[in-house]
């Protein structure tokens, strides 16, 4: 097989990981990391033993005619650089989120359709072993289901820098939700209804428009309804800043981790441990008649090796010409329903979807 050449764009944390998957897959040869900061590009370029460095995205898309572009830059890029990428006959893989509005994220999904190339997001629990695991215990508890999540980040130094630039663009439930509102809709397989939510701006170091913490509901057509809430600062509790949590009739299942470190931590945010499954069986007596389930879920990739397996399965939809047409379909659902919240949140009502 002719190896895949691929620009990778953005060198920071998800830039870096996904540079080093295509780095060690035989099917892909980096042609370019680009970046606005020299150090970045540059340290990441020693790293990997020295690849071609670039600062102008269209210069480096021009010069390297690559087969596929990787996109890890700030949101409010994504649609502007996806387009690029396509109208150079590239396959793409993307950071989540696809775009900003669920109308640009519509129009790459269509002009990827209309190009024949794969678009694949970078929805990194769908690759995750234990998320699989835990969203298939899940579908065994019956309907409806409560599903209870959040990730609160309490971040300083370089961290609450990228927090801070990334609220240039979106809130903490808007850029962190899409993961966790998919989980949902894959866990339900049902149809959103309505979302609402909450927020506040807990911090004078940003836009006096946006908020750092917030908190949206949402209903499905099946009854089941769902809680993300997500916060970032250095203003933010690291007590229960990790809770997948999720009930049914039949019991309730969630991912536990004593070991559980910073909120702060990349790897932690994917990290479980274990599964706690919980059956609701009651015997004549009123009393359960099973005992609690741990489900062993330590022996898990890192975030590293998470990247390695989504760039695997990047690899796999263009050498095997993978149907991704509802991977994309959920890629904007997912969107529509958090950008719902972030109305939800400016106006104080509840959005219909």
């Amino acid at each position: 097989m002719n190896k895949l050449k691929i620009l990778v764009v953005g060198c920071g944390n998800m830039g870096r990981s996904h540079a080093k998957a295509y780095h060690e897959l035989p099917g892909f040869e980096i042609v370019g990391l680009v970046s606005r900061k020299p150090e970045s590009r540059g340290n990441l370029s020693q790293e990997l033993g020295g690849y071609p460095t670039f600062s102008d995205y269209e210069k480096a898309l021009e010069s390297t005619e690559p087969d596929a572009v990787s996109i890890n830059t700030y949101p409010d890029t994504h649609a502007k650089y996806i387009r690029a990428a396509l109208n150079a006959n590239a396959h793409v893989f993307v950071e989540k989120p696809l775009a900003l509005t669920v109308e640009d994220a519509q129009s790459l999904v269509d002009l990827a359709m209309e190009k024949g190339k794969k678009m694949v997001v970078g929805y990194i629990l769908r690759v995750h072993p234990a998320w699989a695991k835990f969203v298939e215990v899940a579908q065994s508890l019956g309907k409806p289901l409560v599903m209870r999540m959040n990730l609160n980040q309490q971040s300083s130094g370089d961290n609450w820098y990228t927090h801070k630039q990334l609220m240039n663009s979106m809130s903490p439930i808007v850029d962190c939700g899409v993961h966790y509102v998919d989980v949902m809709c894959l866990m339900t397989k049902s149809t959103p209804i309505s979302v609402s939510a909450i927020g506040a701006r807990l911090s004078d170091e940003i836009d006096p428009q946006m908020y750092n913490y917030g908190q949206l509901q949402v209903r499905f057509k099946d009854g089941s309804v769902g809680w993300y809430e997500a916060g970032w600062g250095p203003m933010m509790s690291e007590t229960a800043f990790f809770v997948k949590d999720v009930i049914g009739p039949k019991g309730c299942v969630s991912i536990i981790d004593e070991a559980k470190g910073d909120s702060d931590s990349v790897d932690d945010h994917s990290k479980t441990g274990a599964l706690k499954l919980h059956h609701s069986t009651l015997d004549e007596n009123g009393n359960f008649t099973k005992p609690d389930e741990l489900i062993d879920t330590s022996d898990e990739p890192d975030h590293d090796g998470l990247c390695l397996l989504e760039q695997e399965y990047f690899l796999k939809t263009i050498v095997e010409d993978l149907d991704v047409s509802d991977h994309l379909r959920d890629a904007v659902n997912s969107l529509r329903i958090v950008l719902a919240a972030d109305e939800s949140f400016r106006t104080g009502k509840t959005v219909a979807l």
